[in-house]
């Protein structure tokens, strides 16, 4: 390791989001800039604007689905001065790298290593004078059927999200909770019920369809739900078959089916056709008592797509990080108690960050 190095050499946090100055790249970025480097396809960590992005092959699909011109529609270009980004008229270029391949952008080894939290989604290690920074982006500990299982990387920087960097946050394995989920739907059908699931329209949502036990009833999809089911699709990952509600007729006999939606949907018009329903929401948030209650909805299941408590500190462990960053959450509860553990953290709190999306 060279005596004067510096971590800020690889990794600096900006009000654009983490920059690489030895590269020239920033990751996750919140505005346009040149090049950037996606940890994953949700909108608050893919946005739309740059020039150049660099992603896990897996998720290749969700990414052009979000990023392209068509993507896009009418809106403006929001590149501040001295950025070059894609005009209307330009799709954005695309580089994807499998998981573990190598690619050397000033001096820089980026390579993408599966964070567990989506179809695609990656953990984005850097590689600069001998020494290794591994930005988590969002990730989670536990089985998904629908997106390679995490990766532990050993590193001397680890940025970890804290989404729910909480010691009361600890999730239950997948066929625990989809089992209460099948509960419901078995007993809201017998009932002549139409079960109506609330969820992140790519990634949760998906990952819930491959829980779902197809035998109980018809599974109908929002158009948003069904735009990420056609994308995991074409990436190969096998689900229930699905309909998307708007192809019914008006009087459409919806007892016994359960309706995978986006949860701005609930409370709307849109929920009228359906008669009688029984709702609920697939969210970690679902752990804190009265959570439910003031989602307005009958039942709450405690599912995420992010790190549990647990996961978290198991994963800064298997890091062999000194270092450790903290962002996307409780950042200073965490830096504090990895402090205590002899771990040289920090929260990087600040406006870039990323907002919370409403069903984590």
């Amino acid at each position: 390791m060279p005596v004067n190095f510096r971590m800020s050499e690889i990794l600096q946090t900006t009000p654009r989001g983490l920059y690489c100055p030895a590269g020239g790249f920033y990751i996750d970025p919140t505005q346009s800039v040149d090049r950037a480097v996606i940890t994953h396809g949700h909108s608050d960590h893919a946005r739309w604007g740059c020039r150049h992005y660099l992603a896990a092959r897996p998720g290749e699909t969700i990414l052009r689905m979000r990023l392209t011109k068509e993507a896009a529609g009418s809106r403006a270009d929001t590149t501040e001065a001295g950025h070059t980004a894609t005009s209307l008229s330009d799709d954005p270029e695309f580089e994807f790298l499998d998981y573990g391949e190598t690619r050397t952008v000033g001096g820089v080894k980026i390579s993408l290593h599966p964070a567990g939290h989506m179809l695609g989604s990656a953990q984005v290690r850097l590689e600069y004078r001998g020494r290794v920074a591994v930005v988590s982006g969002d990730y989670k500990l536990q089985s998904d059927s629908t997106c390679q299982h995490f990766e532990s990387v050993s590193c001397d920087l680890f940025v970890t999200e804290s989404t729910f960097g909480l010691p009361i946050y600890r999730w239950n394995e997948d066929h625990e909770i989809f089992a209460e989920i099948n509960a419901w739907w078995r007993q809201s059908s017998e009932a002549g019920k139409c079960c109506l699931l609330y969820a992140y329209a790519v990634g949760k949502s998906q990952r819930l369809l491959a829980g779902l036990d197809p035998t109980i009833g018809p599974i109908y999809t929002h158009g948003a739900v069904e735009k990420g089911v056609q994308a995991y699709r074409t990436a190969g990952v096998e689900l229930p078959e699905t309909t998307y509600v708007g192809d019914q007729p008006k009087g459409h006999d919806w007892a016994g089916a359960m309706v995978i939606a986006v949860p701005s949907a609930h409370g709307t018009p849109w929920m009228r056709k359906f008669g009688n329903v029984s709702t609920a929401m697939a969210s970690g948030w679902m752990a804190i008592r009265g959570a439910r209650r003031r989602r307005a909805v009958d039942r709450g299941f405690v599912l995420s797509d992010h790190v549990d408590w647990p996961g978290l500190m198991s994963a800064v462990k298997q890091s062999r990080a000194k270092e450790v960053w903290v962002t996307h959450g409780s950042t200073a509860v965490v830096a504090r108690y990895l402090n205590e553990q002899g771990i040289d953290a920090r929260p990087i709190d600040g406006h870039w960050q990323h907002r919370v999306e409403e069903d984590d």
